[in-house]
């Protein structure tokens, strides 16, 4: 059996610190697009996080079923927190 992988917040691109006008770090969720017991495909909108200027969707990394969605509509979320975990297909 495969082990779940998570996933989480990725890394924000290099320009957000240096210019500073798309975020001020703070990303909220605006929607989560998944649940538990749903089967994503590699690449599917899982989350969608926005700050005061640009909105991000959080795509599955690779295929599988939803086990645990660790955040919800109104979090506050930062680099590197924990997403959502995902048994890969077939397992």
């Amino acid at each position: 059996m495969s082990e779940p992988f998570d996933v989480c917040l990725p890394g924000l691109p290099d320009c957000w610190e240096t210019c500073g006008n798309c975020s001020d770090g703070e990303l909220n969720v605006v929607d989560v697009l998944v649940a538990p017991g749903d089967r994503v495909s590699a690449d599917t909108p899982a989350l969608v996080v926005e700050t005061d200027k640009t909105t991000l969707d959080i795509v599955a990394e690779r295929a599988g079923r939803v086990v645990a969605v660790a955040v919800a509509v109104g979090d506050r979320v930062g680099e590197g927190q924990l997403l959502l975990r995902i048994v890969p297909e077939g397992q």
